[in-house]
């Protein structure tokens, strides 16, 4: 695959790229959008990393430049979509990064990608210039494991699926209350909340990569326990963050939640050369940044590196300020 191409490069219709990829080797890094979202709502993500990796963002069908055609309802003919669509990434380090829906999608898709390599069939792992997964960074999404039944919002009118979408605050209320914007985006918001609402998990063997869980601290959704829940589906390093806000806390905090995917980058070997963190080790708290929760496949006990257990809740938040990983040169 050739980088260093111009932006917004369309492979695939699953596939956008908004900006260039940096010079030399570099790691993938695969952005998949919340229930109703797009591959635009990542462009900020895609700007503030492009100094770190080649950022694809993924761009579901029935919305946007898609929007003729029908939206997947079935997380497993979104995960194979994205599956197919990132093939020509196998020979380079993969990062998954998902925000609620796209959370289980990435998850999934890390599980089918690892079950590929397992059979001989792509690469999902290996040395640190080798293709494959590396990580998982899962956001705003409550571990699999944790059975909810769910509202069936997807079955409801329309009134009552825009209300749902509303009360998450990540969409702007005038446009909920326009008639065009609401006829366009209802389809595919309905097939995403169905394929969501629908998933179930099947156990299976756990990931061999590490995974980092970030989450808002006053989202309705999805409670710390709920969240640190997913330790329990890898046999790799685990770390959580939490972060001021709610579901969508990654919009206010944007510059936070850079800095904790750069920093995730670094732990997971998937950094672009030269990219360093200040304090040198794997899980390096940024300057001016708090400690980070992490929890290792060495020492599953542990709750917060270098912390009293008692202290976790304090540790796992990451202030909003501190300065962004310096960009390799």
């Amino acid at each position: 695959m050739t980088r260093g191409l111009a932006a917004d490069v369309r492979p695939d219709p699953w596939i956008r790229r908004f900006h260039p990829a940096p010079a030399g080797p570099a790691p993938v890094l695969v952005l998949l959008p919340h229930a109703g979202g797009n591959a635009s709502f990542y462009f900020p993500y895609s700007q503030a990393l492009a100094a770190y990796a080649e950022v694809l963002t993924v761009q579901y069908p029935g919305r946007q430049d898609r929007l003729g055609e029908p939206a997947a309802d079935t997380v497993d003919a979104l995960v194979e979509g994205v599956r197919g669509a990132l093939r020509p990434w196998g020979d380079r380090p993969l990062v998954l990064f998902g925000h609620s829906m796209g959370a289980v999608l990435a998850f999934e898709l890390a599980r089918r990608l690892e079950a590929d390599r397992e059979a001989g069939e792509g690469p999902a792992g290996g040395g640190p210039v080798e293709g494959g997964l590396r990580g998982l960074i899962l956001s705003g999404r409550c571990s699999p494991l944790i059975h909810r039944e769910e509202d069936s919002h997807h079955a409801r009118g329309d009134e009552a699926l825009l209300a749902r979408v509303g009360a998450l605050a990540g969409t702007d209320p005038r446009l909920l209350a326009d008639e065009g914007f609401r006829e366009l985006i209802l389809p595919a918001l309905r097939g995403d909340y169905r394929a969501v609402e629908t998933y179930r998990y099947e156990s299976g063997p756990a990931l061999r990569v590490p995974v980092s869980v970030l989450t808002g601290e006053s989202d309705p959704r999805v409670s710390p326990s709920e969240a640190m829940a997913w330790r329990d589906l890898t046999d790799g390093a685990f770390t959580f963050r939490g972060f001021p806000g709610g579901h969508f806390y990654l919009t206010d905090q944007q510059e936070a939640v850079v800095r904790a995917v750069a920093e995730d980058l670094v732990s997971f070997g998937a950094a672009v050369p030269k990219v360093s963190l200040s304090g040198g080790g794997p899980m390096a708290t940024v300057s001016g940044a708090g400690p980070v929760a992490t929890v290792s496949d060495a020492d599953p006990t542990a709750t917060v590196s270098g912390s009293d257990p008692t202290a976790a809740v304090s540790a796992r938040r990451v202030p909003g300020g501190g300065p962004v990983p310096p960009a390799p040169r």
